[in-house]
């Protein structure tokens, strides 16, 4: 989706009066357990082992950015007994499930991540050993990662060696709207929420250097595991936003054709070698064997000649 698909700063949306199931239906895929309900749709319901997805099904051309976003999530578990989040992303790759709140791992782009279990936490306790008070995190926790292709989300430690940034963000049942907006102006990513029914934005993370390419797939995933939770999208916004730039900027600032963050080193992508084709194997085996031939004949010369000489010497 580029710019010229925008008539104005608002480009396209999903929520009430204009959702999945309706018009603007085209725009939109659902994939796994995901459902259109009459005011919004259901990710994942409260049920075990469920997973869903909501995908845009065009490219985004856009420069700067902001995806507003608002969401519910709710359900019958008690503290820490339910599970897991839902994911925001902005990737290469669309409608692929895999172990990553519903999505693929090793993704290339941006994940934004509502956690709502705290896996390290859980798994220190049943080690009976304790965080320390500097390092421990609060859940519902947002984190966000940006990702080449090369790094695995680490699922068991909630994604923290991968993590840009990161806030809690108490958002499960409760009684007012929560919202959530990710911002994207010269490749300076900044992420704020409205969970307090204050009608606030208030700062999670803000990351300088963060370089995103242009035309990938906006979507949401969700999953469910032993425990459970009800994952809604009531809304998904995106604004086309009008930043000037110097000259100087527009140097800087140009196209990337690979996810990065300034500062930090992510591993670089090793392209896999292609098969080789059935007539490229018959070929390299030919000519090996030829060669094999060829130099066994040679050496079969060589030996006649040398031992030619030697019986000449002793005559």
């Amino acid at each position: 989706m580029g710019p010229e698909c925008c008539s104005s700063s608002f480009c396209w949306g999903l929520g009430r009066g204009h959702g999945v199931g309706t018009s603007t239906s085209s725009l939109w895929n659902l994939m796994g357990n995901a459902m259109v309900m009459t005011q919004y749709i259901r990710l994942t319901p409260d049920m075990q082992s469920k997973q869903g997805a909501l995908w845009n099904r065009v490219p985004c051309f856009l420069r700067d950015w902001e995806l507003q976003v608002h969401f519910k999530i709710h359900g019958q578990g008690k503290k820490n007994l339910h599970g897991d989040g839902l994911a925001i992303w902005y990737t290469k790759d669309r409608m692929q499930p895999g172990p990553v709140f519903g999505n693929m791992d090793k993704f290339v782009g941006l994940g934004v991540f509502v956690d709502t279990y705290p896996n390290e936490e859980k798994q220190q306790e049943a080690q009976k050993r304790r965080y320390s008070p500097g390092v421990q995190r609060v859940f519902p926790y947002i984190s966000a990662m940006v990702n080449n292709g090369s790094l695995s989300y680490d699922h068991e430690r909630d994604g923290r060696p991968t993590e840009l940034g990161g806030c809690t963000a108490i958002v499960r049942n409760l009684h007012y709207d929560t919202f959530l907006v990710i911002r994207y102006v010269k490749r300076h990513l900044t992420i704020m929420m409205d969970i307090d029914g204050k009608h606030e934005w208030r700062d999670c993370i803000e990351v300088p250097g963060v370089r995103l390419p242009r035309g990938y797939y906006f979507g949401t995933s969700s999953i469910t595991g032993d425990l459970s939770d009800n994952h809604d999208v009531i809304s998904l916004k995106l604004f086309e936003l009008t930043v000037e730039r110097t000259p100087e900027e527009e140097r800087l600032h140009r196209d990337v054709f690979l996810p990065s963050v300034d500062n930090m080193k992510l591993p670089e992508m090793t392209a896999p070698l292609p098969p080789l084709s059935g007539l490229a194997l018959f070929l390299i085996v030919f000519f090996s064997l030829v060669f094999s031939v060829f130099a066994i004949v040679i050496g079969i010369i060589l030996y006649n000649k040398w031992q030619e000489q030697s019986r000449k010497r002793f005559y």
